[in-house]
């Protein structure tokens, strides 16, 4: 992957592989790879914020090296460490973690052919608090929030894909930035039954960035 998951067993790197302490622990040991330590002093300082919990980039997408960013809407459970139920979280925003939305979306990234190093995941609201409610004071201290992210460390992002109707809040920001947007629904399995038309489409839109940005042949 060009980014230290390279040295990783191909098996870190599977759907829901998070579930494995020892695939958490090798993504914890990335966390000081040169693409990630301003991202981790970034959560750092989000962190400072009471009653939430913040979690880590994940390691083996592109970091501050990323080109296009997938703007979620907010963590779930499984994001932070004490998970849900009897499943322990991860601490990360990973398309490996341990439910069904990072299965969908790893799924749909392969479909989709983006090469994982020129992504980086994140959410309009970037911390968990235990709901994923959320209300027009924690979405504006959310907004802010990104706008520090993407002005001031993801510097060569060229693009965006809003996935979820929350995540559109943040669009004339991202276009004020000047990336190129694109919008999705959200790979979740409360959209896909009752919606399959258009969750089969949300691979299809991913796709379509890739226009935007370097991929190395």
């Amino acid at each position: 992957m060009g980014n230290g998951c390279d040295e990783l067993p191909p098996s870190d790197n599977e759907p829901r592989s998070m579930r494995d302490p020892d695939v958490r622990a090798r993504r914890k040991a990335l966390l000081d790879q040169p693409h990630m330590r301003p991202l981790v002093r970034y959560v750092a300082k989000l962190r400072q914020r009471d009653n939430v919990e913040v979690p880590d980039f994940d390691p083996c997408d592109g970091g501050v090296n990323a080109q296009v960013l997938f703007l979620f809407e907010k963590p779930g459970p499984m994001t932070a460490q004490d998970g849900s139920g009897n499943r322990v979280g991860s601490g990360f925003i990973s398309r490996n973690n341990d439910d069904p939305t990072a299965e969908n979306t790893f799924n749909f990234m392969q479909e989709a052919g983006i090469p994982r190093e020129l992504t980086v995941t994140w959410n309009v609201i970037p911390w968990w608090n235990d709901t994923t409610k959320y209300d027009r004071v924690e979405l504006e201290e959310g907004l802010n929030c990104l706008k520090e992210l993407i002005n001031d460390q993801i510097r060569k992002l060229q693009a965006a894909v809003l996935v979820g109707n929350s995540a559109k809040k943040a669009r004339p920001m991202l276009e004020e930035r000047g990336l190129k947007i694109f919008e999705s629904a959200h790979p979740s399995p409360q959209v896909r039954y009752p919606n399959p038309e258009l969750w089969n489409s949300i691979p299809v839109e991913w796709a379509k960035v890739k226009k935007f940005i370097n991929i190395k042949k």
